[in-house]
């Protein structure tokens, strides 16, 4: 039908420059939606500054942000705290994740907080609204102010902490209403903080919703930390504990750590 071999060749040649279509399988994706390409994974080149202390809520929070696709950049700060015990765990969250990280020394010598001062008692199932001992003056002011000059230097367009509904029943720098304050303040004081965003993703849920968040996302709980009391093992009963075994219960999980003593509540 063709004729030679050199003939064919000839049209097929011909026949490629002017309907390409007929000839070559093209991927249909690609062609009904140009834009998909784009806007697959449209975070994946931006940065963000993870607060990462170690326990459920910041561990959960950075795999949001992974799972947004950012680039985590994760800071992990020793500030003097008795359980120091979680910076070993938030440095081994963050290898986990795949993240580059940093641990940074400050020091509060006024103290002020049962966190800081051994002398001070730590609070057990706390029911109160109260703030409690554990509050550390202006801690996450602190820590903000140092991942705003972090993400400012770094480029980074975001900054995700993982403060909660149940932690701003007490703690006074966990309310919404203190992030809306220190947008204000990142906006006037800084040369680049309108470009840069602070991400609450879990301001607004209980310990056993950011549990069940965190098994989707396949956060290893098993490597966290949350006592107060920072020894070898969790006591199970101080008031981090406390709310602790209380979310997985909810959850309907169980807790992947072990305790000194009985995991009732």
């Amino acid at each position: 039908m063709w004729g030679s071999n050199k003939r064919n060749a000839f049209r097929i040649k011909i026949l490629l420059q002017r309907k390409p279509h007929k000839f070559l399988k093209k991927p249909k994706i690609f062609l009904r939606r140009p834009e998909f390409y784009f806007s697959l994974n449209k975070n994946m080149k931006k940065k963000t500054v993870v607060l990462l202390s170690g326990g459920i809520d910041s561990s959960t929070a950075l795999y949001i942000a992974k799972k947004n696709g950012y680039k985590c950049n994760c800071l992990i700060f020793d500030y003097g705290q008795r359980h120091s015990r979680e910076i070993k765990s938030a440095v081994r969250i963050a290898k986990k994740a795949g993240c580059p990280h940093k641990v940074l020394k400050i020091s509060l010598p006024w103290k002020g907080s049962s966190l800081l001062d051994n002398k001070i008692k730590l609070p057990e199932r706390r029911r109160k609204k109260a703030i409690p001992s554990t509050y550390v003056p202006a801690r996450n002011t602190i820590l903000l102010v140092f991942a705003l000059s972090f993400a400012e230097s770094i480029n980074a367009s975001r900054i995700f902490i993982g403060a909660h509904i149940e932690d701003y029943s007490g703690y006074p720098d966990c309310r919404p209403e203190f992030f809306k304050a220190f947008n204000k303040v990142k906006n006037l004081g800084t040369k680049f903080g309108k470009k840069i965003k602070i991400v609450i993703p879990l301001i607004y849920k209980t310990k056993a919703e950011i549990i069940k968040i965190g098994r989707r996302l396949m956060v290893p709980y098993h490597l966290t930390w949350s006592c107060y009391k920072g020894g070898k093992i969790p006591c199970g009963k101080c008031d981090s504990c406390y709310y602790r075994l209380k979310g997985f219960s909810e959850a309907g999980m169980d807790d992947p750590l072990k305790y000194e003593r009985s995991k009732n509540i």
